[in-house]
């Protein structure tokens, strides 16, 4: 049975988002990845075949060395997908900042 990685699962770990942030800053090694961490090594292999199943990241081989990527297409793919609920938080935000601007006017009245 193949079971197919969930993306915001992998988002959800901490480390894991340090792991796509330093990679979108500029590709790097595993070696390079781990060095930024208090973790074993086979610890951030692990997130980075997470990331790497779930399409975050595409690994590129480079003689004996692989090489993490950003994978710019997920990104937007969650950012497209997260956009709607920004979109009404944000409407939901204006309405209360009109609310509280009226009731500021009108206890400044008083």
């Amino acid at each position: 049975m193949n079971l197919r990685r969930d993306v915001f699962q992998a988002i959800a770990d901490p480390t894991r988002r340090s792991i796509l942030m330093l990679v979108a800053a500029q590709s790097m090694t595993a070696g390079a990845i781990a060095s930024n961490f208090d973790t074993a090594r086979p610890t951030v292999s692990k997130h980075l075949q997470i990331l790497t199943e779930c399409e975050l990241l595409r690994s590129e081989q480079n003689g004996r060395e692989i090489i993490y990527h950003l994978n710019p297409n997920k990104m937007k793919e969650i950012a497209d997908f997260i956009e709607p609920f920004r979109k009404m938080w944000d409407e939901k935000f204006n309405k209360l900042e009109s609310v509280m601007k009226a009731y500021q006017s009108n206890s400044d009245k008083r």
